[in-house]
């Protein structure tokens, strides 16, 4: 008796033929499972990847080394240059606009990510309520172009013009205006830009407040007319201006002996500027209150920066040694994660701030607080101090 050969009924429309196939098809029902397999493995795995950035490492609960969860780090969007004016020798004022932006206050700063791809921050020197506005916000930040800097300046200086568009992040405030009863603020140079808008807050706000502005020379100062406006004019009396080519320098002892207790010191510009001001303060509770941001290396100068040492990188398993004169940061992309975020490279903005597992560190920065320092460091500028035994992170 031959053999009954199978047959295969006509599809319905929509339907799955209910015989076998043809010899040498898949059924298209293990395709079909198959398929949907290697689509749930792939959703998976971008959330795993999301949830632990170092994957397939464990992931922490509080993870502060790595890019952080979520977006991946910093948020950034695109806005354009819609001003460029001089505002003084050697300084331009930047508007950036670009729909409603996110509300700052006085101190904020702006990441702009220059087209080389380095990353620099600029106080915001604007008005904040121009951010929100519903025809379209704006922020605006003031650069000096520094001669023998590391590029970030020039770049800004010829590379942004109107029209350009340019990726910032932030705006992020290490150095906000505290309320107190009275303000004196100092300012030195382009260290004006986060003082002006805390000098218009207070004045709107009706509370007393002095200003000491210390320059090279009066061309040389960005809104100096503005913050004489301010001011009430030279005869006002709260603004004190110092222009080097003209006065010397600033009288910061007098400045600072009329200063009440209960006010608090605004400090921005030079180190050599902001480290007298402190010295002048008394210590403890009894004296004003001093707030201060640093646009440079934090204190410690380069001592211990000539003596080289071992980081241990505990979740990867590896020991890079950092030589003398090279950042944490530095050594660390070059040789072993190269894709170690960071902005500032000052010690200011905490992008590149990770967890200290073992080691005395030598911490630089103007950022973390005591209790943050006992388990973290800031790798753009803080370092093993001299003499000890190097440092285990949790990288």
């Amino acid at each position: 008796m031959p053999a009954r050969l199978p047959v295969t009924r006509p599809a319905g429309r929509g339907r799955v033929p209910s015989g076998p196939f043809p010899a040498g098809l898949p059924r298209l029902g293990a395709v079909l499972a198959a398929a949907g397999t290697a689509l749930a493995v792939r959703r998976a795995l971008r959330r795993r990847i999301r949830r632990s950035p170092l994957w397939p490492l464990p992931a922490l609960e509080q993870p502060v080394s790595g890019r952080g969860r979520g977006a991946g780090g910093p948020a950034g969007r695109r806005l354009r240059v819609a001003r460029r004016t001089v505002v003084a020798e050697g300084v331009v004022a930047l508007r950036l606009e670009g729909g409603r932006l996110p509300a700052w206050e006085p101190g904020a700063h702006l990441d702009l990510v220059l087209p080389s791809g380095a990353v620099r921050p600029y106080s915001l020197c604007g008005e904040p309520a121009d951010a929100v506005r519903a025809d379209g916000g704006s922020y605006t930040v003031a650069v000096r172009l520094i001669e023998d800097g590391r590029g970030g300046s020039r770049e800004v200086h010829e590379a942004l013009r109107e029209g350009t568009a340019v990726e910032v992040r932030g705006p992020r405030n290490h150095f906000p205006l505290v309320d107190h009863p009275a303000y004196l603020f100092v300012a030195g140079g382009i260290g004006i830009t986060p003082i002006l808008p805390m000098v218009r807050r207070a004045e709107a706000a009706g509370v007393p407040w002095r200003l000491l502005y210390a320059g090279r020379s009066r061309a040389s100062m960005p809104f100096l007319a503005e913050v004489a406006e301010l001011a009430g004019g030279a005869g006002g009396g709260r603004l004190t201006v110092v222009a080097e080519d003209e006065d010397g320098r600033p009288d910061l002892a007098g400045a600072l002996a009329g200063v009440p207790a209960h006010a608090a010191v605004y400090c921005c510009g030079p180190q050599p500027l902001m480290d007298a001001v402190a010295a002048l303060l008394p210590d403890g509770p009894e004296g004003p209150a001093l707030h201060t941001e640093r646009f440079a290396p934090g204190a410690g100068g380069t001592d211990s920066a000539a003596e080289p040492f071992e980081v241990e990188l505990r979740r990867s398993g590896r020991t890079v040694t950092v030589p003398a004169g090279t950042s944490v940061l530095r050594a660390l992309r070059d040789q072993a994660l190269p894709d170690l975020p960071y902005s500032c490279e000052q010690g200011f903005c905490g992008t590149c701030r990770q967890r200290v597992l073992a080691g005395d560190v030598d911490h630089r920065d103007e950022l973390l607080t005591g209790a943050e320092r006992a388990d973290s460091l800031l790798i753009c500028v803080s370092r093993a101090k001299p003499g000890t035994c190097g440092l285990a992170l949790d990288l």
